[in-house]
């Protein structure tokens, strides 16, 4: 290291467990969340990717802490939802596992504190679920679960044009990510900002 280059930052909290690759871009997300969002007000970033699951969480522009978990849409489609559409069963399973990943970040989670995301499959979900198609979206748990119950109708075997949602089983995964991350961290509703 030269005499003019800085040393890498450290991270911010010890139990940070992002992927190095992927902390620059959820922290990118994290702050272009904040503006605009009052300083002091605790705020909780959800990214669903293929393979993992990122939460961060903070009161300002730059995330307190971050937890990486093992379940993202494709990983969770491949390990559960064998089948298209998935089975009962197969939801089933895959809501188990993935509860209990989520409840991995429960602790992390400030009573009070404001979900966010900049996710387009988030996005894809509340235009789904009826948001009005506008730069920040708001999807509340009942509009989220309503659209839940839709992809179980799917499973049941109601075909997925009549109920408006995607064939596919990576879409099934997110919604089921979202589900289980909104219910079981007791969030009434999650922003979507692109």
């Amino acid at each position: 290291m030269n005499a003019q280059s800085s040393p890498k930052p450290k991270p911010v909290c010890a139990n940070v467990d992002a992927t190095p690759d992927n902390e620059t871009e959820i922290r990118l997300r994290y702050s272009a969340i904040r503006v605009g969002v009052p300083a002091g007000m605790p705020t909780t970033m959800l990214h669903i990717g293929a393979e993992q699951t990122v939460v961060a969480v903070g009161n300002g522009a730059e995330p307190e802490a971050m937890l990486t978990i093992a379940i993202g849409s494709h990983k969770t489609a491949a390990d559960f939802l064998k089948h298209n559409p998935p089975t009962p069963g197969e939801l089933e399973n895959a809501i188990f596992v993935v509860e209990d990943e989520v409840v991995r970040a429960r602790t992390m989670c400030t009573e009070g504190s404001t979900l966010f995301t900049t996710d387009a499959v988030l996005r894809e979900i509340s235009l789904i679920a009826g948001a009005p198609d506008r730069p920040e979206q708001i999807l509340t748990l009942d509009a989220m679960e309503r659209t839940f119950e839709r992809l179980a109708a799917v499973t049941l075997g109601r075909p997925a044009s009549q109920e408006g949602i995607p064939d596919s089983p990576a879409f099934a995964a997110t919604l089921l990510i979202l589900r289980e991350f909104m219910h079981h961290l007791k969030f009434s509703s999650i922003t979507v900002k692109v």
